[in-house]
């Protein structure tokens, strides 16, 4: 398989709109009709539904691990699988199956953390659950993890090209959340467990 066709089989994977696929499975409305409308695991629990936001977190983490996994099976090296990760990163926020529209990313970024360095991915996950537990907010805990990733894969991996494709993807996170921050300044962010109007 050439890099360009993995890149390609990376996005489509993670074009998936798990969040909508949960959503029909547990006889849910479009979570891009409530809440904040964004089609992820944190606006799928607006719906008060548990098992179907816990269906979307797992489904978009697994995408971009698998990405990452199924990248370096095929004997790519360290650059190329973080780049595959990239692409399904990228699949899940500008989503084709949805006019390339899609989520904001935070799931799928640990999936693809998971694949190429677990102690990155523990960090991630333990900076979003500390600031999610103190706050109870999912953006502040985000923007916090997205912050903190290229900072330990460069003290972890060292000064790789793998680093600068972390920074990317904490790049556009943060991007993907500009809205967030916003509330979050104006004091009407909504907090984790909060129900749809």
């Amino acid at each position: 398989m050439t890099l360009l066709a993995l890149l390609l089989a990376a996005y489509l994977l993670g074009s998936i709109p798990f969040a909508i696929v949960s959503s029909r499975i547990f006889g849910l409305a479009d979570p891009r009709k409530y809440g904040s409308g964004n089609p992820g695991a944190t606006n799928v629990l607006r719906s008060g539904n548990k098992s179907a936001a816990l269906l979307t977190l797992l489904g978009d983490c697994a995408k971009g691990w698998l990405a990452v996994w199924g990248a370096s099976r095929l004997g790519f090296d360290a650059t190329d699988t973080a780049l595959a990760g990239l692409a399904a990163f990228l699949g899940h926020v500008f989503s084709v199956f949805l006019r390339f529209n899609g989520g904001k990313g935070v799931a799928t970024a640990l999936g693809v953390l998971l694949g190429i360095n677990g102690w990155v991915a523990l960090s991630a996950l333990a900076t979003w659950l500390a600031i999610a537990f103190a706050t109870r907010y999912s953006s502040a805990a985000a923007l916090c993890a997205a912050l903190a990733t290229p900072i330990a894969g460069y003290v972890l991996l060292g000064p790789t090209p793998v680093v600068g494709i972390l920074a990317l993807v904490a790049a556009i996170l943060i991007w993907r959340h500009s809205t967030n921050i916003r509330k979050l300044l104006d004091g009407t962010e909504g907090r984790i467990g909060g129900r749809k109007a």
